[in-house]
């Protein structure tokens, strides 16, 4: 992400100062107060994709070769988080939404973001966006979660159906 440097209302180079109404926390701000970089964590949709019985995972074109997860998009705005979920899911991989559960919120403070995640059921012709390079279909008893954000809503999905999730180390 590109650095902020500059006030997007007067043009002044921003310098950091503390917030007084919380605890002195830095932020970075004009200094004739015309704007503040709040930073706040951006809400990022998931969706834990059932077509068939069985889970849809994809690779992202960016990742390593065996790296698949799931699908996930950032919200827009007018939309609710189901609109949001069902929305990426046609983007991506062409699926239609026809029932979408909450799974829970997770954080992802490395990122910055705040994750909503979604049991979706799906149908339809799966074709993959450009971002995706290819998908698994993989039986929910085969799962293999991972200890982070979107991994930790998969584990909890899974124990809701009555399966111990075994974690697996993210591939580097």
């Amino acid at each position: 992400m590109t650095e902020l440097k500059f006030c997007p209302v007067c043009a002044a180079s921003l310098i950091l100062r503390a917030d007084q109404h919380e605890a002195g926390k830095q932020r970075l701000a004009c200094p004739e107060g015309h704007w503040t970089h709040w930073d706040n964590p951006l809400p990022v949709l998931a969706a834990l994709v059932e077509v068939e019985g069985r889970i849809l995972l994809a690779r992202n074109a960016a990742w390593p070769e065996k790296m698949f997860a799931l699908i996930t998009g950032f919200m827009e705005r007018g939309e609710t988080p189901e609109q949001g979920v069902a929305r990426e899911l046609k983007e991506e991989t062409n699926l239609d939404a026809e029932q979408i559960s909450l799974i829970g919120v997770y954080e992802f403070i490395r990122k910055n973001e705040v994750i909503l995640a979604y049991h979706v059921k799906a149908s339809g012709d799966i074709r993959l966006s450009e971002e995706l390079l290819e998908f698994r279909l993989v039986a929910p008893e085969k799962l293999r979660p991972w200890r982070a954000g979107t991994g930790y809503a998969m584990a909890d999905w899974m124990r809701a159906q009555g399966l111990e999730p075994e974690f697996m180390e993210w591939p580097t």
